[in-house]
């Protein structure tokens, strides 16, 4: 499996090139000055922005070219973003669940999926909690999960531990890496953070 973005993105004065392949369980940094485009490149994988010209596909799926854009929700494609969106309502484990159920999950295979995934990041004891009462640590370790849980073939991380305190950074840092060691996807990483860079990142893109 490979991801594969040769052309531009963005629009007018934000318009910019973006080329690179991504292969099945690697992670790719891509790094540069604020404004370079690395999270405009995220938002286009992810659908949320149609490229400018060029094209993005996975394996033999073209997800974007000039006649062909195929819809966010039909991209086997998980975004961590830096608010991450926990839905205020909802507990836990129906945070996670509703992700399951809305990428295609059976519904007999859900509770089970949720319990291995909320394990799998050190947050199982959260199932019950909602979110206003978690920290940003915990809160954290639920939107991973929530991005796992359709096992996705593409991982977008943005800033991932941005919204959290130093001290939680660290152990969120090998959790994430744990999981991306035995994740066989393609994942494409940005972070200010150089240390999220060296620890999870296989390899780089200087986007200037």
């Amino acid at each position: 499996m490979s991801l594969v973005i040769d052309g531009r993105v963005g629009r007018g004065a934000f318009e910019r090139p973006a080329s690179f392949e991504v292969s099945n369980g690697e992670v790719l940094g891509l790094v540069g000055r604020n404004g370079a485009g690395k999270s405009t490149i995220l938002h286009t994988i992810a659908g949320l922005l149609p490229m400018r010209v060029g094209s993005l596909s996975l394996d033999d799926t073209t997800w974007d070219a000039s006649n062909i854009f195929v819809r966010t929700e039909d991209r086997r494609c998980a975004v961590l973003f830096q608010d991450l969106r926990l839905f205020p309502t909802m507990t836990v484990h129906d945070n996670v669940a509703f992700a399951a159920r809305a990428g295609g999950v059976g519904r007999n295979e859900v509770d089970d999926r949720v319990r291995d995934v909320l394990s799998r990041v050190g947050a199982d004891g959260l199932a019950d909690r909602r979110p206003a009462t978690l920290s940003g640590g915990e809160s954290q370790r639920v939107a991973i999960a929530r991005a796992l849980v359709t096992s996705p073939d593409v991982l977008l991380l943005d800033e991932p531990f941005a919204a959290v305190d130093a001290d939680s950074r660290g152990p969120l840092r090998e959790t994430l890496a744990g999981l991306l060691a035995g994740f066989d996807g393609c994942t494409v990483l940005v972070s200010h953070d150089h240390a999220d860079i060296e620890t999870l990142a296989r390899r780089t893109v200087d986007l200037g």
